[in-house]
């Protein structure tokens, strides 16, 4: 409690009023105006997009890998990609942004490679320096964090469903559609909802990356900060708290269905 009180309440309450305070006034809401700037509401969009993007493919691809994961007979394939998910899901910031551009920059490893072997230019049609670069990036640590969270739930779908209903008649799809999909929607969402959060507040590998090229919130609050075009210390402050906001309903709806999903896992 004393750690939670001394590095989490406090910062949090000191941001809060100082983002109610400016030069002139206390206990104002100019700092949220500020925050509708086209500048400033152009970065939240880009966020949410990026966020939203890297969420929902990282579902996806999780979910499928986790299953096959699951269903595998190769206990060495199941226990090393497991070992590799823990790892890639701890491993990002600057150094995940280096090994990208030492391996897809310019003159990256594989870059050189399909361009010496197999005369393939990635550049200029591709960039890692670009959205889609960082979308990859995000992707890298997004998807092994998927593995992890679904994969309880998988396990929990019991055999016994599977082979109750293709008793019945029903197809593999079905099964899917039915059955199966339904029970692990809120494992789903919920997965969904943290993957969106983890991403909406990463900065060290959006910065590293591409620097100031890409208006994101979390670059933004620390142009703020810095004063490298104005310093408003304020502004940055009501971005976190709405940052700060959007997170904790993330985290709020993943709670909700972490607790839906364990009733099937009872």
């Amino acid at each position: 409690m004393l750690f939670a009180f001394l590095f989490e309440i406090i910062p949090v309450v000191s941001v809060l009023l100082s983002s109610l305070r400016t030069d002139v006034n206390w206990l104002t809401l100019e700092n949220y105006r500020q925050t509708m700037t086209p500048l400033i509401y152009r970065s939240f969009v880009n966020t949410i997009r990026l966020s939203a993007t890297t969420a929902v493919i990282g579902v996806i691809l999780g979910t499928l890998i986790s299953h096959a994961l699951v269903n595998t007979r190769n206990r060495y394939t199941h226990n090393s990609v497991m070992a590799l998910a823990d790892v890639a899901t701890n491993f990002g910031g600057a150094p995940l942004a280096f090994a990208f551009i030492v391996t897809l920059g310019s003159t990256g490893v594989i870059t050189l490679f399909l361009k010496n072997l197999f005369n393939i230019s990635l550049y200029p049609d591709f960039r890692i320096y670009s959205v889609t670069g960082l979308t990859l990036a995000y992707l890298y640590f997004q998807i092994p964090l998927m593995i992890l969270l679904i994969q309880p739930s998988i396990l929990g779908l019991k055999r016994d469903w599977k082979e109750a209903a293709s008793t019945l008649g029903a197809s593999n799809l079905q099964y899917w559609k039915r059955i199966a999909l339904p029970i692990l929607a809120p494992s789903l969402i919920g997965g969904f909802l943290l993957l969106f959060a983890h991403s909406f507040g990463a900065y060290a590998t959006a910065w590293t990356l591409t620097g100031p090229d890409i208006n994101l919130v979390t670059i933004q609050i620390a142009a703020l900060i810095r004063g490298e075009v104005q310093l408003e210390p304020g502004i940055a402050d009501a971005m976190a708290i709405i940052s700060l906001l959007i997170m904790m309903l993330c985290v709020a709806g993943y709670q909700w269905a972490s607790t839906r999903a364990a009733k099937w896992r009872a």
